[in-house]
């Protein structure tokens, strides 16, 4: 198959306080504070991305903290766990990182042969830590509290839990050229060789289970990875052919997207590499300045008096 899916890009979520989801993030779990800018479609709301030095695909983890916002509930038609990739040995180190910031976790755990540590933030989003049987090549944000023989090297996977995994299935197979490798009771995992991580999305198939709710604690969308916007149109007119609605091109000023609502019920976005985070600020910079798209700039005064202070 042409113009296969690079793996996944990257993934929102939302929280609720957007001090604590900073501290959690950037300071508890060490990833790079990468971008403070607002939500476009509603800007009194910060959008904050956290990943590697540069915010390479497949390390990128976004958050809409809006205040006050009410908890969501796992369930299914949602992405309900987010797997990241670390070295063998550092369960300890995290482990009792963990019990110093009252963070809660289950005990490690085995599956499809590698080992997994879950875990919630501060608003109850399920991650998990996850030795990968093949050792992660990419080189991941070190801070002085977290160093780079525990540190996370990115997404290792993404879960998604549905009613049926028949219609999910068929998109990342017929669409995004996915195939499954493993199936163990009702998790099915689907991989690309596209790309050596960030490549894992697993099929959890509960038919019994309630719908989950999207709120605070909730995955909002989950973003697929095309190399550049041809790719990202061409796409498009797959996933069009194949009956699902899906938008028009957006420019999201790092990259630009299409969405979609897969047949489980998940919002996919399809985003590209380009133009990437340095468009607006340095490498050295990346998080330090609140950053608006062109088209709310001139609002800049009001929107900078809506938002919470971070520090």
């Amino acid at each position: 198959m042409e113009d296969r899916i690079l793996g996944l890009h990257h993934i929102t979520a939302i929280a609720s306080d957007a001090q604590r989801n900073f501290d959690f993030y950037a300071k508890v779990l060490g990833l790079r504070f990468l971008k403070k800018t607002v939500n476009f479609d509603d800007p009194g709301t910060y959008h904050f991305y956290f990943g590697d030095e540069i915010g390479s695909a497949g390390t990128i983890l976004t958050f809409f903290p809006w205040t006050h916002i009410k908890a969501g509930r796992r369930g299914t038609g949602q992405a309900t766990e987010i797997g990241y990739s670390v070295p063998a040995g550092s369960f300890d180190f995290w482990l009792k990182r963990f019990d110093e910031h009252n963070v809660v976790y289950n005990k490690p755990s085995e599956r499809f042969g590698e080992l997994y540590l879950p875990f919630l933030d501060p608003d109850g989003l399920k991650l998990e830590l996850i030795v990968p049987k093949n050792p992660d090549p990419r080189v991941p944000w070190t801070t002085d509290a977290v160093p780079a023989e525990v540190a996370l090297r990115g997404f290792h996977n993404v879960t998604l839990t549905l009613t049926s995994q028949q219609g999910t299935a068929a998109v990342l197979t017929e669409l995004f050229g996915y195939t499954l490798t493993e199936q163990h009771v009702n998790r099915y995992r689907y991989v690309t060789d596209t790309v050596p991580a960030a490549a894992i999305v697993d099929l959890v198939e509960v038919p019994g289970e309630a719908q989950g709710v999207v709120a605070g604690g909730s995955v909002h969308h989950v973003a697929f990875r095309v190399k550049d916007d041809a790719m990202l149109m061409r796409v498009r007119q797959r996933v069009a052919e194949r009956g699902l609605n899906i938008t028009p091109w957006i420019d999201r000023q790092y990259f630009h997207s299409l969405y979609f609502r897969e047949p489980g019920g998940v919002l996919f976005e399809l985003a590209t590499d380009n133009p990437g985070f340095l468009v607006d600020e340095p490498l050295a910079e990346l998080g330090t300045h609140l950053l608006l798209p062109p088209q709310h700039e001139p609002r800049r005064q009001q929107i900078v008096a809506q938002l919470p202070p971070i520090v």
